[in-house]
């Protein structure tokens, strides 16, 4: 595939002119501004400017009400989301405020329209498919997004219509962005009517193509769900990094079919090899295709996303198509072998680990044990077990089970979480499998499942330890969710707590 050149725009000097002299002066002397991320303004502490790598203070000065107060009156109005922005931009100047409502701090984030970005999943979009995105905060979905909008709307001639929550997509102001090209725009008033405004934009405007960035809520899922079986063209992000995040996340794994369990007769489970209770998916799936963004310049295709899940539920891992965009510009499409069923996996220890969960969920560990593909099962008898596994506040308490488990000499294992992602460590563990998971990636599959336990128990879980960078990317996700969260501990232990609403 030949991609074509990549071209950007950042209006960068109407962000410039709404930032206090003080704090723009030092900025313009900085080399590489044209890769500048965001300007940080935190009352009572130096201003920053975030480049990729490396963050500068700006001023010895402390930041005062003053400053902030010089940004505040220059930009469009804050909206419940404690964001705003300058109209025909697609900057974003999000708020932090005190417990009285004043603004204390301010990060003013830099928005680019990249023109030609598109043209590496430009056959998807072109084929009529609905499209989730999924990736982490700043990997770039919405820029994503945004020349999708353009090319369908500009180049195809179809009628698309932009949901835009936060003008993120659009930009601030009634005239939108022209990084949209001739796409429409509906804004919404407040994040927790998107998707009413979702439906309004389907039952009023006749639209070929809806875009919408960032599904988060069941409402949001539903209201998808109604708009593709309208018979409209979806194209939408969520968090997550991967498919495997959308399953195991209650909230959103319906835009991709759901799960239910299914019980299965004795035949049918020894026809089958399995235990007796499997998942299944529940029903079709919202999207078509899921693609995976793992950087700007490579992203992973999941084609025909409801032959993808069945096959995932049965044990078999996905294999999705890579697209790599050389430097050259050139695309480079890498398809790997499926697996097929039956197929053997990777050696693995010959010992069969048999487990006793305790406070531990027995539909997430076998779900673990089956993505491993480990020698492994559940018993649900204490005689039987090589180990229990269970929670460490349980250890803490020695409830009875785990005095009996002591008195047969029974080894006994904690996690601090009943989450998958702790699951799966503790099984890398044991069958000493070395975890093919980056260390970005891997903290934040852990928040997303995190999020899903808070979210199913109402009860607040506790995250591994991570560098500060990495612990304010699982903030920004939970906030994301609607839940609270704080570091707690000292480093290099600190780690994220999230707590119910």
């Amino acid at each position: 595939m030949v991609g074509r050149q990549i071209r950007i725009t950042d209006d960068l000097d109407l962000l410039l002119a709404v930032l206090p002299p003080k704090v723009k002066e030092p900025l313009l002397r900085q080399e590489g501004l044209e890769e500048l991320i965001e300007v940080v303004m935190d009352l009572g502490r130096q201003p920053e400017a975030r480049f990729p790598g490396r963050t500068v203070d700006l001023s010895e000065e402390p930041v005062t009400r003053e400053d902030i107060a010089y940004v505040v009156e220059r930009v469009g109005e804050f909206g419940k989301d404690n964001r705003a922005g300058i109209a025909r931009t697609l900057h974003r100047i999000s708020a932090i405020r005190n417990r009285q409502g004043e603004i204390i701090g301010l990060t003013c984030r830099v928005g680019r329209a990249v023109f030609g970005t598109v043209d590496i999943i430009r056959d998807v979009i072109e084929s009529g498919k609905s499209i989730l995105l999924l990736g982490r905060p700043g990997v770039g979905k919405t820029t994503l997004i945004r020349e999708a909008a353009r090319v369908l709307a500009s180049e195809l001639g179809k009628r698309v219509v932009i949901v835009d929550t936060s003008n993120e997509i659009a930009g601030d102001g009634d005239i939108p962005h022209p990084g949209i090209g001739r796409a429409r725009r509906m804004q919404v008033p407040h994040p927790g009517l998107q998707h009413a405004v979702m439906i309004e934009a389907v039952e009023n405007h006749m639209p070929e193509v809806i875009v919408i960035d960032e599904i988060g809520t069941e409402a949001e899922a539903r209201a998808a769900r109604t708009i593709a079986e309208r018979g409209v063209q979806l194209i939408a992000s969520a968090h997550g990094n991967t498919l495997e995040n959308l399953l195991q996340n209650p909230t959103l794994c319906d835009l991709i079919g759901g799960i239910q369990a299914v019980t299965l007769s004795d035949e049918e489970a020894r026809r089958r090899g399995t235990q007796k209770t499997v998942l299944e998916r529940k029903a079709p799936p919202t999207f078509d295709v899921v693609v995976e963004i793992h950087d700007k310049d490579r992203l992973a295709v999941h084609h025909d996303i409801a032959t993808v899940v069945d096959r995932y539920l049965r044990g078999i891992p996905p294999k999705p198509e890579v697209r790599v965009r050389q430097p050259s510009g050139e695309i480079e499409v890498q398809r790997q072998p499926l697996v097929e069923e039956g197929a053997e996996a990777a050696p693995r220890p010959k010992r069969v680990l048999r487990i006793y969960p305790y406070a531990v969920s027995r539909n997430r560990l076998e779900r673990a044990i089956r993505e491993l593909r480990v020698p492994a099962y559940v018993t649900e008898n204490l005689a039987e077990a090589d180990l229990v596994l269970t929670l460490k506040s349980q250890e803490k308490r020695a409830p009875k089970k785990l005095r009996e488990a002591q008195m047969r000499g029974v080894e006994i294992r904690t996690i601090k979480s009943n989450t998958v992602t702790q699951i799966q460590q503790f099984l890398r563990s044991s069958f000493q499998i070395e975890d093919y998971l980056d260390e970005e990636e891997a903290a934040l599959r852990e928040v997303e499942d995190a999020i899903a336990e808070v979210l199913t128990t109402s009860q607040p879980v506790e995250l591994s330890p991570q560098r500060s960078y990495i612990r304010r990317l699982q903030h920004q996700i939970v906030q994301h969710y609607g839940l609270t969260s704080e570091s707690k501990g000292e480093e290099p232990f600190r780690r994220v707590v999230i707590y119910p609403r």
